[in-house]
C-alpha cells in the first residue's frame, strides 16, 4: 500500500500513513495540539477498546474507559510527552478498569455480609438522636420554600452558591442571604428551651 492512499475497512475509508513517518513527523509536535490529538486518538482507540474488551469483556463498558483515557490525555496533554502518549493511554485505561472492578468486588462483598441488628449506642442516645432530628425536621419545615430549597441544595447536595445561583436563576448574593436566614433561623429553633 502507498502512503497517501485510502482505502476502505467496515465501511469506513481510512487514509494510510506509516507510523514511522507519522512518528518522526509528529514526536516534534505537542498532543495539545487538536491536529496530534485527533490523529493519537485516530492510532490508538481502537486498540485500546481491544485490549479492555478482550481483556474484560463487554459488560464492563470499554467504550466509556476509553472515552475517559483521551479525556484525561486531553487534560495532562502538556504533560505528556507524544511518545509516551500510547503508553499512558493504556495505563489509564487499564488503572480505570481496575478500580471498577474493585467498586464491583466491594459491593458484591457488602452486600453478601448480613446487617447487623445491633447498635453500641445507648438507649437514651437513639432516643435523643430521634428527639434532634425530629426537631431539625420541623425547623427545616418552617423555613421559606426559597431558604429550605437553597439550604438543602447546599447542605445536603453539597452545591456550591455559584451552582445553587445558575439552578435557581438568582444572583449568588441572593442564595448566600437565603442560606444565611436559613442558619440563623435554624440556630434560633434548635437551641436548647
Amino acid at each position: 500500500m502507498n502512503p497517501g492512499n485510502s482505502y476502505l475497512c467496515s465501511g469506513k475509508k481510512y487514509i494510510f500513513v506509516p507510523y514511522l513517518s507519522f512518528m518522526e513527523e509528529s514526536a516534534r509536535e505537542n498532543i495539545c495540539d487538536i491536529k496530534v490529538f485527533r490523529a493519537v486518538f485516530n492510532a490508538h482507540s481502537q486498540d485500546l477498546y481491544n485490549f479492555l474488551y478482550y481483556k474484560f469483556g463487554e459488560e464492563n463498558h470499554p467504550e466509556d474507559l476509553v472515552q475517559e483515557a483521551f479525556m484525561k490525555l486531553w487534560n495532562n496533554c502538556k504533560n505528556v510527552p507524544f511518545e509516551k502518549a500510547r503508553s499512558f493511554l493504556f495505563t489509564v485505561a487499564r488503572n480505570q478498569m481496575l478500580n471498577e472492578l474493585s467498586k464491583k468486588k466491594t459491593i458484591i462483598r457488602y452486600s453478601r455480609e448480613k446487617p447487623q441488628n445491633y447498635t453500641t449506642e445507648s438507649p437514651q442516645y437513639l432516643m435523643e438522636h430521634d428527639e434532634y432530628m425530629n426537631k431539625l425536621q420541623v425547623a427545616i419545615s418552617s423555613l421559606t420554600e426559597e431558604q429550605r430549597v437553597a439550604f438543602l441544595l447546599n447542605r445536603i447536595e453539597g452545591k456550591k452558591h455559584k451552582e445553587i445561583a445558575e439552578i435557581l436563576g438568582i444572583s449568588r448574593k441572593a442564595v448566600e442571604k437565603r442560606i444565611y436566614n436559613a442558619l440563623r433561623i435554624l440556630g434560633e429553633k434548635m437551641k436548647d428551651k
